[in-house]
């Protein structure tokens, strides 16, 4: 049975059985919101073969559902983000947070996974926190993703920890990107970084960074933020 170990205001939450949870209060970000993730990076119930299936091992299923630095880092700069008029993307969303703060500021966000619980988790978070339904797209870095449609802000979070990942990123984002994206990349100092960096500007996308000395809520963080841009 799923254990829920609360940080924070009482869950309506119901997250799959197997899985020990907690619910924590994120803070920095504009109001505080209520975050139902995984207890740990050890979680790790699979009795349908679901991980299998979409070919993430063992060691990796659990960490969409872990709130990372980078991902508050992230929901940070999308708190105060120009949003209007503009379509966004969040890639390897996990428990979706940055895709919560623009989509309670009124903005026209999807998040995207290619994780099989993401979009419960993130359903139950947007319950949590009084949120209506929010757009959400399975989407695998690696394939194709016919009706996915191309967005004017692309944003992500410490999502190049896999050495395949520089390659598959930077070709789906050139499919999704409109004319003048802004592509917004939160990194922990990961070594792919400079390698998708470069793939990006070869694929004509212009490419700047800022130290990120510190998350939203004031605890330390070593990192920066990335920004590339198409025709803008």
């Amino acid at each position: 049975m799923t254990e829920i170990l609360r940080d924070g205001p009482s869950s309506p939450a119901s997250p799959p059985g197997g899985y020990h949870v907690k619910l924590e209060t994120v803070t920095g970000s504009g109001d505080d919101l209520a975050l139902l993730s995984l207890l740990d990076r050890v979680q790790y119930h699979d009795p349908d073969g679901d991980a299998e299936r979409a070919g993430i091992p063992p060691a990796s299923w659990p960490l969409f559902g872990l709130l990372w630095p980078s991902g508050h880092v992230l929901a940070g700069v999308m708190a105060t983000y120009a949003i209007a008029g503009k379509r966004v993307l969040e890639l390897g969303c996990g428990l979706g947070l940055a895709s919560m703060v623009v989509h309670r500021r009124g903005g026209d966000v999807k998040a995207s996974d290619c994780h099989p619980l993401a979009a419960l988790f993130l359903t139950e978070n947007l319950a949590l926190n009084g949120l209506p339904v929010m757009k959400y797209s399975a989407a695998h870095w690696g394939r194709a993703n016919p009706g996915l449609g191309r967005f004017d802000v692309i944003i992500g979070s410490d999502v190049l920890y896999d050495r395949e990942q520089p390659e598959a990123l930077s070709q789906f984002i050139a499919r999704h990107s409109e004319p003048g994206v802004e592509v917004l990349i939160v990194d922990p100092g990961r070594g792919n970084q400079t390698s998708f960096s470069r793939k990006m500007v070869l694929l004509g996308y212009s490419h700047k960074s800022r130290q990120v000395s510190c998350r939203p809520d004031g605890v330390a963080f070593k990192g920066q933020l990335h920004r590339y841009g198409r025709n803008c």
